[in-house]
């Protein structure tokens, strides 16, 4: 609180200030001054401010009974046009807007894939209680059989929780997607682990016993990829097969419908599905198809095929005629 100066104080040196200027000027400049009187004001005002009048309009609240004035019919009044004609956008029958609830967009993206996770210390507890056997593949159906994993949606991916220690024995894995460190860890152990395209009607008969849970078209044997390569002439020295081996490339041959299962599993279509299953970073069961220090990308050419490309179009332009 500022301090206060005693009025008599006050008075005096207000009243010697206004005798010495009216000495100093002149009788006819005195009206410019103003009066200078003694005035009494409050320490404080902040319990006092307010608007100023008409600053603001009163919102009118329509509906809330009759003290208002708009209660009732809202202003309305009765029957006809006037009263049920007209709706302003988006009404909702006086409950809150769909807008104001679930927002215009954004929070939960539709278009997300829905993929369960499962980690590596719970899969080594499966295996230490019986439920998983480490000697075969394990797949959606086994995980999903030894109620390891609930409710499959779009797939499955392998987390690495319990770290490279996690796993006592090697195995040999096939889900949607995994992490870094998950193939870190299972490849440490010995084991290996292949990423593969699953859609959920594909999950669906894999569970009910109706399609394979991995074997695919283009998930084909390792000997017979070469021997399709060779007889079209072209260069197979980029194919490691140990790595295919390791990472669980081309294991099995695809089986048809008369092996006992009566749908195909589907490979993937879109380009964000085949650029991730080729990549052998994620060890996906199509890298076989990238040659070595090429890019996953559809996309990717070589430096030597983009330069022939270029002078070609260079070539042509020369024989133009006009």
């Amino acid at each position: 609180m500022p301090p206060r100066l005693p009025l008599r104080l006050l008075s005096q040196s207000v009243s010697s200030i206004s005798s010495s200027i009216q000495s100093h000027v002149s009788p006819s400049f005195l009206f410019l001054l103003p009066s200078i009187h003694t005035q009494t004001r409050a320490a404080s005002i902040l319990a006092s401010l307010s608007d100023n009048p008409g600053a603001y309009s009163k919102k009118i609240r329509r509906g809330l009974g009759p003290a208002s004035g708009k209660g009732k019919t809202a202003g309305r009044g009765h029957k006809g046009q006037g009263q049920r004609g007209s709706k302003k956008a988006f009404f909702n029958g006086g409950q809150t807007p769909d807008e104001v609830v679930h927002g215009e967009r954004g929070f939960d993206n539709i278009f997300a894939l829905k993929i369960s996770p499962v980690n590596l210390d719970r899969i080594q507890d499966w295996i230490d209680q019986g439920r998983l056997d480490p000697s075969q593949p394990i797949t959606l159906r086994e995980l999903v059989k030894s109620r390891c994993i609930h409710g499959i949606k779009d797939g499955v991916k392998l987390l690495s929780r319990g770290g490279e220690g996690a796993l006592k024995q090697p195995i040999t894995i096939i889900v949607s997607r995994a992490s870094a460190s998950a193939i870190q860890a299972v490849e440490a152990a010995g084991g290996s682990i292949t990423t593969r395209y699953y859609t959920r009607h594909a999950i669906k008969r894999i569970l009910s016993g109706k399609t394979d849970p991995y074997v695919s078209l283009a998930w084909k044997d390792t000997s017979e990829k070469l021997a399709e390569a060779a007889a079209k002439g072209e260069d197979v020295s980029h194919i490691d097969t140990e790595l295919m081996q390791k990472i669980g490339m081309g294991i099995d041959k695809p089986l048809t419908k008369g092996n006992g299962f009566q749908y195909r599993l589907p490979d993937p279509t879109s380009r964000r599905d085949i650029e991730y299953y080729r990549d052998p970073a994620h060890r996906g069961y199509l890298s076989y198809l990238v040659k070595e220090g090429d890019s996953p990308s559809l996309f990717f050419t070589p430096p030597s095929a983009e330069q022939k490309a270029k002078k070609a179009v260079k070539k042509s332009a020369e024989n133009r005629v006009w």
